[in-house]
């Protein structure tokens, strides 16, 4: 198995530079020609940097948009964002809360904090963020449980549907985070009181952003800053190389020794909350069988992948959790490979006949979806079609654009590469209720299972750490027996920038905060 598909790989690898070649070098003088307009500015030298990001988006709604570019951007903030050395909530827009009793919370906001229009930002201007929030997204809706929100000057008075001690980190996610909702072009120009206002927004493009001189906690020492948008690896590594950007946001692989060996170069590798999974849909008949989700789960050679795709950048992943965290569990060793793949189909009823698969007088078949804005998971899904055909299994690949959108809208297909963050709060909570509550907005498996959701339920009005962390381990350990989706790795989070230009750059777990105030040139 592992010459086939070492074979492959670098079969892959091969074409991939032949084929994207003449692309990089167009999308390299495009790139070079619309970002002229911004690397100066009246007299004197304007301090600007080029971010180029890996997922593209169409709309800067703050409230909607998965991509959570608003706040990547520097544009918008939330009420508490996470302090990632220590796995807490820290203050952001909030200065601080009390709600003992996990239903009747209070919120006490800065008072020196000015949208980018000027107007200031009070609690009667949150309300109304917030409820524009959980009126636009029903997963925000489900996510806050909110019943009643009151304004008092800068206090907020928020109640929840029923006792919720985790309310507050959910103020975490970007979707929630607050903006002036009297402006009337949200989705282009959204305004809100991070270091950065948006000058101009092509979408699935570039933004334009420039200083806001007001911000509450510290005007940035940058004129400006073009956060644009590139899905290709290659293409993007080849914009740092050629000097057209100075930060580059998950850069192809195979290009980072290359990388290295410029002086100027800088390449970060660090360790986030992610996992990369296969998701599996268990509305479809074969993967309803525990038996089928095991045998897929058996043909993923985790290390073989780490090693091959993405060259040590990972660690091969037992359940959704780094092991190093609190609430991971301690796996037995399951079985893998070809052999325990069979074994687990023919518990299922399966035989292979004739170099097939097969049950019934019906082939075993999969469509499989993947993306290529992580370069990774459509090597991945390579690697499972080789692997499953070599046990009889036609599986169909399938590429979309925008995951979330396509899983949440069809039910057409079986599997699909899939990359989420896990923890990005530092609690289980967020990924639990997101991927197995019925109400979870990533529950593209379509999970309704009464046990598991009792369980999350529980969780979900567990006060103390130490009580949820044993909750998010016995949860985790369920959704191991019961193979609901399959993790493949831990990627690392790996960002590339120009280190004789760019200062103060940190590559962050959560992975949200990327263009703050403190980013400069030197």
């Amino acid at each position: 198995m592992t010459s086939l598909n070492d074979t492959l790989f670098l079969g892959l690898f091969k074409k991939t530079v032949i084929i994207v070649g003449i692309f990089l070098i167009c999308a390299g003088f495009l790139a070079a020609c619309g970002d002229t307009s911004t690397s100066t500015e009246g007299e004197g030298e304007n301090k600007h940097i080029d971010f180029l990001y890996n997922f593209s988006t169409n709309s800067l709604d703050p409230h909607v948009d998965s991509s959570y570019v608003p706040l990547r951007a520097g544009i918008t903030e939330t009420l508490v964002k996470l302090d990632e050395e220590n796995l807490t909530i820290a203050p952001w827009l909030a200065e601080s809360w009390e709600g003992e009793d996990g239903i009747n919370w209070t919120i006490h906001l800065r008072d020196n904090v000015t949208f980018h229009n000027g107007n200031k930002m009070d609690a009667n201007a949150v309300k109304a963020s917030l409820e524009r929030a959980i009126e636009e997204n029903v997963v925000m809706k489900n996510a806050l449980k909110i019943d009643e929100i009151e304004a008092d000057g800068y206090t907020l008075h928020i109640s929840t549907t029923q006792q919720f001690p985790e309310f507050i980190s959910e103020l975490v996610n970007p979707n929630v985070a607050i903006i002036d909702v009297t402006e009337e072009d949200v989705i282009n120009k959204p305004i809100g009181t991070g270091p950065f206002v948006l000058e101009s927004f092509a979408p699935g493009s570039r933004l334009h952003l420039t200083r806001f001189d007001d911000y509450w906690d510290g005007v940035s020492m940058l004129d400006s800053v073009t956060f644009s948008f590139n899905e290709d690896a290659n293409a993007r590594s080849f914009a740092l190389k050629s000097g057209e950007v100075d930060i580059v946001y998950r850069p192809e692989v195979e290009s980072l020794e290359s990388l290295e060996e410029m002086g100027e170069i800088k390449v970060e590798s660090t360790a986030t909350f992610r996992v990369h999974q296969i998701t599996m849909n268990m509305q479809r008949e074969s993967i309803q069988d525990v038996h089928v989700r095991r045998a897929i789960d058996a043909l993923i050679n985790r290390q073989q992948i780490v090693d091959t795709i993405l060259l040590g950048h990972a660690e091969a992943a037992e359940g959704p959790f780094l092991p190093s965290l609190p609430f991971a569990p301690s796996y037995e060793e399951r079985q893998s490979g070809s052999d325990a793949a069979i074994a687990y189909l023919e518990e299922a009823g399966y035989t292979l006949e004739d170099g097939i698969m097969q049950k019934d007088g019906e082939p075993l078949q999969f469509t499989l979806l993947t993306y290529s804005a992580r370069a990774d998971l459509p090597l991945i899904a390579q690697v499972f079609q080789s692997d499953a055909k070599q046990i009889g299994i036609d599986v169909e690949i399938r590429q979309i654009d925008t995951p979330e959108d396509y899983m949440a809208s069809n039910r057409d297909w079986d599997l699909a590469t899939y990359s989420n963050l896990t923890a990005p709060r530092g609690d289980a909570g967020y990924y639990l209720n997101a991927t197995y509550h019925p109400t979870g907005a990533l529950n593209f498996s379509g999970v309704e299972n009464p046990e598991l959701t009792e369980m999350i339920d529980e969780l979900n009005q567990t006060v103390y750490q130490e009580d949820r962390a044993i909750l998010a381990e016995r949860i985790a350990d369920y959704v191991n027996e019961n193979m609901i989706n399959s993790f493949v790795l831990h990627p690392s989070t790996i960002v590339a920038y120009n280190e004789d230009k760019v200062e103060n750059w940190v590559t962050t777990k959560s992975e949200y905060y990327m263009i703050t105030n403190l980013l400069d040139v030197k």
